[in-house]
Parts: structure tokens; sequence; C-alpha cells
């Protein structure tokens, strides 16, 4: 299986390359610059190629090319890009300035269009092609949040997913959107998922929960698919 992970350079993204994939599978991890120092793990191919969403066209093109000749199988579009102040008590939307706003929309919205609309030839040619689009919980009605620029790019995720699905259904192309909650970014899978869970008590989500989720998810047959989860931290009131 070949798995291509945008955003791949910390956090959930990272953790997706060192947790995906099982022996004799490829992963390619993409991000605006190669690491100076790649995952090793046995028997998985890791790759990296440098590719900047905020520039999607030449983006998509660079991404395309680089798995015309052997396909994909996999694309997990994990960029989300999010308001300065987003989620701190002082967020105002009047003070987001519109080149911060247009950022984060070229970023979360043109970017996963474009790329999609690049790759799909190559994830076609595929037996099981997937597509994962990690969204957020403020893309759910009564999120309760203020952030007006992320909560509209994860709402058009959601309307992404469904277009796909209905577009390509004879070629059973698999959309799946993640609409996560607060994730514990600190603590890697190298910690414990137990001690992970720890931090926040209870209002932070271990990466280890959303890497084995979609661990399940890349193991259903070509006749089943998930269209979304909603996966928010147990002790979030929102939900």
């Amino acid at each position: 299986m070949r798995i291509m992970t945008v955003g791949a350079s910390q956090g959930l993204g990272r953790a997706f390359i060192e947790g995906l994939g099982n022996k004799g599978d490829h992963l390619i991890g993409v991000s605006r610059s190669v690491p100076t120092r790649l995952p090793e793990r046995a028997g998985i191919e890791i790759d990296w190629i440098a590719a900047d969403l905020a520039a999607p066209e030449r983006a998509a093109a660079t991404l395309a090319e680089a798995v015309e000749a052997s396909g994909l199988d996999v694309l997990i579009y994990n960029l989300g890009l999010w308001e300065s102040r987003a989620f701190e008590p002082d967020y105002r939307f009047l003070a987001d300035s519109p080149a911060e706003i247009q950022h984060i929309v070229t970023v979360n919205v043109s970017g996963a269009i474009l790329l999609i609309q690049a790759l799909l030839p190559a994830l076609l040619r595929s037996r099981s092609p997937r597509i994962v689009l990690t969204g957020s919980t403020s893309a759910l009605p009564g999120h309760g949040r203020p952030e007006v620029a992320f909560s509209a790019t994860k709402f058009a995720l959601r309307g992404i997913a469904e277009a796909l699905r209905e577009g390509f259904r004879e070629q059973r192309l698999a959309v799946t959107c993640l609409q996560l909650g607060h994730l514990n970014t600190e603590d890697g899978l190298g910690v414990p998922p137990e001690r992970a869970a720890q931090r926040g008590n209870g209002e932070l989500i271990p990466m280890h929960d959303v890497v084995q989720l979609v661990r399940t998810l890349l193991t259903l047959s070509p006749s089943a698919y998930v269209k979304e989860v909603v996966m928010p931290a147990i002790g979030d009131a929102r939900f």
C-alpha cells in the first residue's frame, strides 16, 4: 500500500508516518521542507517530498508527478491552519487580517481541492482508493467556537467529501472526514498511550487513538468505507 500524508512534519501528520503502514508498504510524507532525518521503520519504505500548499497549483503538480508512475492508494490531507489567536480567550474575528484569512482558506480549501484533483488519476488506479480528510469538531453544528476562517474551511471539507463520493462512486472512491476535537500533540507515539491520555485531564485526545482509527479505516475491504468519524475528547462538554 502506498500512503501519502500531507502535513507530515509534526504533530498528527508525523504520527501518521510513524504509526501507519505494514511491512512492504510505502509511506510518502509531504511538508514545506524535507526533515533532516527521516523516520526509519523496518520493512516500510519512507520517502519525503517538499511542497508548499500555500502555492497549491505548483504543489499539486509536484506531487502528481511524483506518484504518476508508481500510483497511490491513500491520500491523507492533514493540513489545517488556524488563526494566530485561535482557541485563545482573547481571539477576536475583527482582529484577523485579510491576508491571514486568505492564507487559511488557500491552504485548507484550495490546497485540498487542487491536490485531490491532481492526484485522482493515480488514486483511481488503485484497487481500493481512499482519501482521509482531517477535519475538526469546529465543522459540526453547535460547535461553540468563534474562529470564523478555521471553522468555515473545516465545514468546506465536508462539502468536498460529499461531492467526491458522488462524482466517483462508480470507481469506489472512499472518502472519510475525521472530525477531531483538541489533540494532545505533545506526546508522540513513543509515549505510552496510557500516559498520553492523562495529559489534559480528559480534554485532549492522544494521537495514538487517531492513528489507530486510521489504521482500521485502511483495513476495510473495497466494498466498505466510513463516511465520517466524530471524535471529541471525553471531557469536551460541547459534545
